[in-house]
């Protein structure tokens, strides 16, 4: 196709002015909020911990009282709407594994609730997080069976 031809024309026009209104990225940005909510995630947890362990539970003890908390936090603050709301600006860094999946079972089944408690909530709680409990569990199962095979 030649210069002239008026079909190229509007491409290029058209591929500037998509250019002129696209909004930058902001990496950057969107690292380093991403970094203080999963850091602030993080130390809460730490904090959560340490106050159980001060409780005189023991080490396992004080982390499943941690993660119970942490999950609890999480699926309220989405039923909510708050966690949510928090994700806009902290993207990546609301995805710390114990509270990402905690929101990623609460999120669809919220989305669903008007369709009832079983049909709506029951049904959409696993959506997202069936796929990534079997696949967790199938995982474990293996890297068992490799232990057991190589330790023969």
């Amino acid at each position: 196709m030649n210069s002239s031809d008026p079909f190229e024309l509007q491409k290029r026009e058209y591929k500037k002015m998509v250019q002129q209104v696209k909004p930058k990225p902001t990496v950057i940005k969107n690292g380093i909020m991403a970094f203080l909510v999963g850091g602030t995630i993080c130390a809460a947890g730490q904090l959560l911990m340490n106050f159980f362990k001060a409780r005189e539970l023991g080490t396992q003890d004080a982390g499943l009282a941690t993660a119970a908390v942490l999950v609890f936090l999480a699926a309220f603050l989405t039923g909510l709407g708050i966690y949510d709301e928090i994700a806009k600006y902290a993207g990546a860094g609301t995805i710390v594994p114990i509270t990402g999946f905690a929101n990623s079972m609460v999120a669809p089944a919220m989305e669903f609730r008007s369709e009832g408690m079983v049909f709506g909530v029951g049904a959409r709680l696993f959506t997202i997080a069936g796929p990534v409990l079997v696949f967790g569990i199938v995982t474990a199962w293996l890297a068992g069976l490799i232990t057991l095979v190589l330790s023969l």
